[in-house]
């Protein structure tokens, strides 16, 4: 089959740029494929649903600038299509006094990235989280939650509506370069493209060097394990509640999430994973298992993390350890109160030396673009990055003109 664009990935960023994309260049056929029966099957499909406000991230950064942008413009498209969400807002709550200096420095960031937020005292946060153990916290009104893969399938219905094509089942199996296009195989055709946009999430750093990309980024998966409040204790929870992060590490920490069809998820922890698509404690594939446990860069990782690899280890295979963490932040929380629910998997670019990326991540060549790392807040900011995308595909369009 012949396209002008070809997108890997029914993904939130693969869909959303596929809707950019349309809505620009209606005479270009632009063919959307996944190797799934489903769209949205793997990190949109376990999404928190939280849309983030970018108070983390650094000033300048795509995460902070997309953050900022992204959850107005996904608040602004669910008004207009009639999906359901609720900007309820969130507290970041310090637990202890060791804890204000990090949590000041978090508030100046927000108000850097120019966010609605606001410092509170302990009473304060008190007022709205009453079952929190708090020494003081932020609020952060620019949160809010939804359904994320309610929203990709909008954007799918939107990119066929817009002359789009959607072909699941279709798994990559090769890709070969030529000087006049690109051509990528797959269990049912061969797609032969102008132009290649990789957003297959996990399986992103081996597209990209099967494109002839030469990256050093290979994609670690990181399982994150969910659990669910009781209703009975469901209470517990007004808005969002999340702890004063670790600066040094990708990861938000546990938190407590309302979430837009009801319920309060609680999580998630972050551990190794396998294999790629690592959704159980134990499992592993001959070949990734291999990739992971042989790249030097988690290496060098793990040791300059060790004491919170260990955690998060133990608070994986030990309820009682994960409810003493989640305690932290609400107390009277019980073993009885939380059920395990199904894990996700982030897909988390590194690099040879054991830095994780931690902003969003693009390589691209003549012919095809990839995004390498696409962790959260990637679902608030999809309408942004495929934005963003669409616009790198005009500049070079503009270059060869």
């Amino acid at each position: 089959m012949k396209v002008d664009i070809l997108i890997v990935g029914a993904g939130i960023i693969g869909l959303s740029t596929a809707y950019q994309l349309s809505n620009m260049h209606q005479d270009k056929k632009i063919v959307v494929v996944d190797k799934e029966a489903e769209a949205a099957k793997h990190q949109t499909g376990h999404n928190s649903g939280v849309i983030h406000s970018g108070i983390y991230y650094k000033p300048g950064s795509y995460k902070a600038r997309f953050a900022r942008n992204g959850s107005k413009s996904m608040m602004a498209f669910c008004e207009r299509h009639h999906i359901a969400y609720n900007q309820c807002g969130k507290v970041i709550v310090a637990t202890d006094t060791s804890q204000l200096a990090n949590m000041n420095k978090l508030y100046e960031r927000g108000i850097e990235n120019g966010l609605d937020v606001q410092l509170l005292s302990k009473d304060e946060v008190t007022e709205i989280e009453p079952f929190v153990n708090t020494v003081g916290g932020i609020y952060v009104k620019n949160t809010g939650i939804v359904d994320f893969k309610k929203v990709t399938e909008k954007y799918a219905e939107l990119f066929i509506e817009n002359g789009g094509m959607l072909r699941l089942e279709n798994e990559v199996s090769d890709i070969q370069v030529d000087k006049e296009n690109i051509t990528v195989v797959t269990n049912e055709d061969a797609y032969e493209a102008d132009y290649l946009i990789n957003c297959a999430g996990l399986y992103s750093d081996e597209l990209a060097r099967m494109s002839g990309v030469k990256t050093d980024v290979r994609i670690i998966p990181f399982r994150g394990e969910y659990f669910k409040l009781d209703k009975k204790v469901e209470h517990y929870v007004k808005t969002l509640i999340y702890p004063v992060p670790n600066p040094d590490l990708p990861f938000l920490g546990v938190h407590f999430t309302n979430m837009i069809g009801g319920g309060v998820d609680v999580g998630p922890n972050a551990v190794l994973g396998f294999k790629k698509e690592a959704y159980q404690k134990i499992g592993f594939n001959l070949k990734e298992t291999s990739q992971i446990m042989t790249f030097p860069g988690l290496y060098r990782m793990g040791l300059k993390n060790m004491k919170e690899a260990v955690g998060e280890y133990y608070r994986s295979f030990s309820k009682k350890a994960f409810v003493k963490e989640a305690q932290k932040l609400i107390p009277s929380l019980s073993a009885a109160d939380i059920k395990p629910m199904e894990a996700g998997v982030r897909a988390q670019a590194m690099k040879p030396d054991g830095t994780m990326l931690d902003d969003f991540y693009f390589e691209e060549n003549a012919c095809s673009l990839h995004v390498l790392n696409a962790p959260s807040p990637a679902a608030t900011c999809s309408i942004e990055i495929g934005k963003e995308i669409a616009e790198r595909f005009n500049q070079k369009i503009k270059a060869v003109i």
